[in-house]
């Protein structure tokens, strides 16, 4: 403060300097207190108690402070220190007897019992009211142990993965994509939608599946549509939530994930980037990445749980499906593989209109952008879009009128922008055509005979 003195400065500086030290801070409120800065002498005795709470001179600095009467004096107290003693004049003496011989001593009378001293109560002081005005200016002392409220607040707990609620999302918000739904229907849906002939036919109310193909095609979307028609919860599992430095944690993380989505069924467990968390084993050579692929074998099977997982969905989604242990894609566990393509005309349609409709566009020709979007993805048609709104937002800064994106402006960005499936494809056609064990490729096969990409 500019109105102090340079001994308060000093003094200030030397208790920021040495927080712990209980008599400068004193003296320091002291000094506060002298110059009529009341409510800091107050705060300075309430820290000086905090470090000493049972320091008597904190206490009677922080009541003359907080203006409280003093407590009484305490009354004095008999000592027995002989007749130079600080009490000799306080208690009487009695004189001994005069002897009466050489050899006679006289006999000591019996000494009255000494009364206990009395020593004068001070009024309690009131810490409640103490402490509510000085609460805004020292913290708490003590911390809440945060696991006292919750229980243990033991890691690993099942209970702690995050499972979303049924969405919205429907098959039917997914543009396009015929083939991929005809497939989801006969493999999911309809054995859901009719119990009757699910139990005629004997079909289990559980499944897997195996989503694959180039990336930013939508299998996460897909995914989460299924969920929303089975109206079952949705349990996203990705590498990150899995993999643990101690040993046994990412077995036991797996195990809880499963045990949650069967508390939760009917649930649907989407696990991403499959290639990672069930990568091949006689590729891994860390011994505690090939326990994790054991792991989701046994919980895929259902063996550590009495009652199976009937009523879990586990769908599952890679680029590299040739990278994903082929224990993993036996019947029984993610038996049916189905390739996710790149949209189609319809589904790029689709697209271009939920990524334009807020954006302020002008006759916009949607029949040539979507011929120019052949082989696009999901994510290349929504950077289309945001280049071209980007390049219109420019323009408008330059000129200092608004310009609407026009089909010159997105037809300009899809011809800058090339298709991110091809590379896939390039990888993908090798594995298609000499890696085709079982005819897991064949309808990757067929689509690259229909591209003439073979």
């Amino acid at each position: 403060m500019a109105d102090e003195s340079p001994l308060i400065r000093s003094l200030r500086a030397a208790v920021a300097a040495a927080p712990g030290d209980v008599p400068l801070r004193l003296h320091f409120a002291e000094l506060l207190l002298s110059e009529g800065r009341n409510d800091e002498a107050v705060a300075e005795a309430a820290v000086a108690l905090q470090h000493a709470p049972g320091d008597t001179d904190a206490r009677a600095l922080m009541v003359r402070a907080m203006g409280m009467p003093p407590a009484p004096a305490t009354a004095p107290t008999e000592r027995a220190t002989g007749p130079t003693g600080p009490s000799a004049t306080s208690a009487p003496t009695e004189s001994a007897p005069e002897p009466t011989g050489p050899t006679e001593r006289p006999e000591r009378p019996e000494r009255p019992e000494r009364p206990e001293p009395t020593v004068g109560k001070a009024p309690a002081f009131d810490w409640d009211a103490a402490e509510q005005q000085v609460q805004d200016v020292v913290g708490p002392r003590f911390l809440e142990d945060p696991q006292a409220a919750g229980g243990d607040g033991a890691a690993g707990d099942a209970d702690a993965w995050d499972v979303d609620a049924p969405g919205a999302v429907r098959l039917a918000d997914v543009g396009g994509m015929d083939e991929v739904k005809e497939r989801l229907e006969a493999a999911f849906l309809a054995p859901m939608r009719n119990p009757e002939l699910r139990r005629l036919y004997g079909k289990s109310l559980r499944g897997g599946l195996l989503l694959y193909g180039p990336p930013g095609c939508g299998k996460t979307f897909i995914a989460r549509a299924v969920a929303g028609e089975l109206g079952a919860n949705f349990l996203t599992v990705s590498l990150s939530d899995v993999l643990d430095m101690w040993i046994g944690a990412s077995e036991k993380n797996i195990h809880d994930i499963f045990e949650t989505a069967r508390r939760q069924a009917p649930c649907v467990v989407f696990l991403d980037e499959l290639d990672a968390l069930g990568a091949k084993r006689s590729r891994t050579h860390h011994s505690g990445l090939r326990n994790v692929v054991n792991q989701l074998l046994t919980e895929l099977d259902g063996i550590a749980s009495g009652a199976g997982n009937e009523g879990v969905f586990v769908l599952a989604a890679t680029n590299v499906p040739w990278d994903v242990d082929i224990a993993l894609r036996r019947p029984g566990r993610l038996d049916r593989t189905l390739l996710v393509l790149p949209p189609d005309a319809t589904a790029r349609e689709a697209i271009l209109r939920y990524h334009l409709r807020e954006r302020p566009i002008e006759a916009v020709d949607l029949g040539k952008l979507v011929k120019a979007t052949e082989d696009f993805s999901g994510a290349d048609l929504a950077h289309v879009c945001e280049s071209a709104a980007e390049a219109a937002l420019l323009d408008s800064a330059r000129s200092g009128s608004v310009r609407l994106i026009t089909t010159k402006d997105l037809l300009g960005a899809a011809k800058q922008i090339k298709p991110s499936t091809e590379p896939w494809f390039a990888a993908a056609r090798n594995v298609a055509m000499f890696a085709n064990e079982g005819g897991l490729y064949d309808d990757l096969l067929a689509h690259l005979k229909r591209k003439r990409k073979l």
